[in-house]
């Protein structure tokens, strides 16, 4: 059926404390379809070289938390059956699926699509984007989980294309008894995400895709792939596995058995684009 779809633009940074994220949200929006339903724009200020501040051991938490308030607030003014979130970094995902959470209840399934499970607190790292499908499930820092009135329950998330993940994550997905599936079970049919959407009786899915879960050997635009990057400058964090083929057909898959009704593109790192931009700008005539 054709529901009311809100699509946010978000070009939030501050989550992932990387200020590319910001461009990379503003392409999304200029390549993605034409919209059929209304489009609104979260007021994100455009990095301005200053250090992001700490507060409660989150860096950016006081512009986080504005972003995440104006988000909410543009959602309820639509009330949308169903939100597109193009971002920015992944803390984009959390108003939007708190919302769809109090649309459809124990209807709904996460699909997070993603390298890495998200569920890490301040104690384990500062930057907020790691944090949201934890703030989702109702753990770690209390001002995020504040904004979840009816959080997610575990069995109603799969994590697909993680791998290697953290001491800490991996403890965290044990207890909680949270579904996985590997890149390699991606690849060969997914059917631990069928048989997940079938066991838990899901009817409509919120899609969280985390551009990094794509292997930055063949696509250029994650983190991964920066110019010029040593073999272990980003701490031997798990890095994308799958391709844009095997994406699309993970959500095809999925959504052959469940209604989509939120879907986030998140953690687009153009760097080409970057560096172009960088370089218009020292160029005579075009300033």
């Amino acid at each position: 059926m054709s529901r009311k779809t809100l699509r946010l633009l978000f070009p939030q940074w501050q989550g992932g404390n990387n200020p590319p994220y910001h461009l990379g949200s503003l392409l999304l929006s200029f390549l993605a379809p034409r919209p059929t339903g209304p489009v609104e724009e979260v007021p994100v200020a455009l990095p301005d070289g200053i250090p992001l501040a700490e507060v409660d051991g989150i860096r950016g938490k006081a512009q986080i938390l504005r972003q995440l308030n104006d988000a909410a607030g543009l959602i309820e003014k639509h009330n949308p059956e169903a939100i597109v979130v193009l971002g920015g970094d992944c803390l984009v995902s959390l108003a939007p699926f708190a919302h769809l959470l109090n649309q459809y209840g124990n209807k709904l399934g996460v699909l997070w699509i993603d390298s890495h499970p998200d569920v890490q607190t301040a104690a384990q790292y500062p930057n907020a984007h790691a944090h949201v499908l934890g703030a989702l499930l109702g753990t770690g820092d209390h001002d995020l989980v504040a904004h979840v009135a009816n959080t997610l329950s575990p069995e109603k998330v799969m994590i697909a294309g993680i791998h290697d993940p953290l001491a800490y994550e991996s403890e965290y997905l044990a207890k909680h008894h949270i579904a996985t599936a590997s890149p390699e079970a991606v690849r060969n049919g997914a059917q631990e995400v069928l048989e997940w959407i079938d066991r838990e009786k899901i009817e409509y899915l919120a899609i969280h895709i985390d551009l990094d879960v794509l292997d930055p050997a063949f696509f250029r635009s994650v983190l991964f792939a920066q110019p010029g990057r040593g073999a272990h400058d980003f701490g031997d964090v798990a890095e994308g596995k799958l391709s844009i083929e095997e994406v699309l057909m993970l959500v095809n898959l999925a959504t052959s058995k469940a209604e989509a009704v939120g879907l986030t593109l998140a953690e687009h790192m153009p760097w080409d684009m970057l560096n172009l931009k960088n370089m218009l700008n020292g160029l005579p005539l075009l300033k």
